[in-house]
């Protein structure tokens, strides 16, 4: 029978966690024993350059074809008729060489007011060797997870949208768990919805043209996951994003964008619990997919405050020429004491970025500056390529 320690997936999972938008709710028991409480936390990475590039913010940056992860609401303001995008992003290459995250995005302008998206997700674990109980080798498997989504946004009026999105996700692991006894291991499925509002108001601001932006964007809310017929059933990672941007015109060449977003994970906070399992602190997690969601605001050890360390912090900076070359910077911030950042004490990093258009497409590249001594994340790269086709169905420019 092939073999794999499941203890190097939770590894590579726990990697992840402290990276972008806390990933997997996490806490520890009595004897400090890392429990994760959600599954598929690929569902929360950063797909794409630009964001990545702005601290992971972009729920209320100008609309782009990658609005379909951070707010499908924005699909209806794109410009082009067709657009599609491809990211690319190797994962932890300091640590696993063969891990990597990729992502294609697609949406389409029905008319100018209604818009519908589509995505596909697909994060691969890389090569990892299989033993048998004696430690022979049987060869090699390659876990690997994804998600397909549909959107469709409708504007009202000039100046808002609202967004649905429905997806299905895969987790396949079967090959790398334990099968014992009854409890056969299988991959992972589930389904998910979301819904997404945005707004955008011209103005002027500082005697020049301008653009505020307000958004929201509340994803992954579906069905558990299982990896059993009869073992433990996850949470996804259900998420709720806030932000806002500005755009400011200087002059017919020169635009800025400064943006910031607020992240929270809305699935339930493990509580604290003594050697005999009762609960010290914070609430009972072993509640429904409705009660999760509403009760991830008040279930938090030690109370409104314990809310609060929940929550990143994703300010950025873009700074655009003629529309031809883009910069960008960012900061990432999770507060030392969240109890979702998997004990590591947080992540925080700067991100930066360049953009490049050329005629119907456009080029953007990220960077992870970790400030964290002997980061996991240092050195991350991504890479974006986007298109835009077809005509003009938007009166409204940027």
């Amino acid at each position: 029978m092939k073999f794999f320690s499941f203890k190097n997936i939770l590894f590579y999972t726990a990697l992840m966690l402290p990276s972008l938008a806390m990933s997997q709710t996490t806490a520890t028991n009595t004897s400090g024993i890392i429990i994760p409480n959600s599954e598929v936390p690929f569902l929360n990475l950063t797909p794409d350059s630009r964001s990545g590039a702005m601290g992971e913010a972009g729920v209320a940056t100008t609309p782009d074809v990658n609005a379909n992860y951070w707010n499908p609401a924005k699909l209806t303001f794109l410009e082009d008729d067709d657009n599609v995008s491809l990211s690319y992003s190797p994962w932890l290459r300091q640590l696993i060489p063969d891990i990597s995250l990729s992502y294609l995005s697609y949406a389409h302008k029905i008319d100018d007011r209604s818009s519908v998206g589509a995505s596909l997700r697909y994060f691969n674990y890389g090569s990892i060797p299989l033993t048998d109980v004696y430690s022979n080798s049987q060869g090699t498997y390659s876990p690997n997870e994804f998600s397909v989504n549909g959107s469709y946004a409708r504007k009202f009026g000039d100046e808002f949208s609202l967004g649905f999105t429905a997806g299905y996700i895969h987790s396949n692991f079967s090959n790398a768990s334990f099968s014992s006894g009854s409890q056969q291991a299988r991959a992972g499925n589930a389904f998910s919805a979301g819904v997404s509002f945005f707004y955008r108001k011209k103005l002027q601001e500082f005697g020049t043209d301008g653009i505020f932006s307000f958004g929201t964007n509340i994803s992954n809310i579906g069905s558990k996951i299982s990896y059993s017929d009869v073992g433990t059933k996850y949470f996804l990672p259900a998420n709720l994003k806030i932000g806002a941007a500005d755009v400011i015109n200087l002059d017919d060449y020169n635009q800025i964008t400064l943006t910031l977003d607020l992240n929270k994970l809305l699935t339930p906070t493990p509580p604290v619990r003594d050697a005999n399992g009762n609960i010290i602190s914070g609430k009972d997690d072993n509640v429904s997919v409705p009660s999760g969601v509403f009760g991830s605001f008040t279930d938090a050890p030690g109370g409104f405050s314990g809310e609060l360390k929940e929550i990143t912090v994703s300010p950025g900076f873009e700074y655009w020429y003629d529309q031809l070359v883009a910069l960008r910077m960012g900061y990432f911030y999770q507060n030392p004491n969240n109890p979702n950042s998997a004990n590591t004490g947080g992540s925080h990093y700067l991100t930066l970025g360049v953009g490049f258009k050329y005629i119907l497409f456009n080029f953007d590249f990220s960077y992870i500056a970790s400030t964290q001594q002997n980061s996991a994340l240092a050195n991350t790269l991504r890479f974006t390529l986007m298109g835009s086709f077809g005509g003009n169905k938007n009166a409204n420019k940027k």
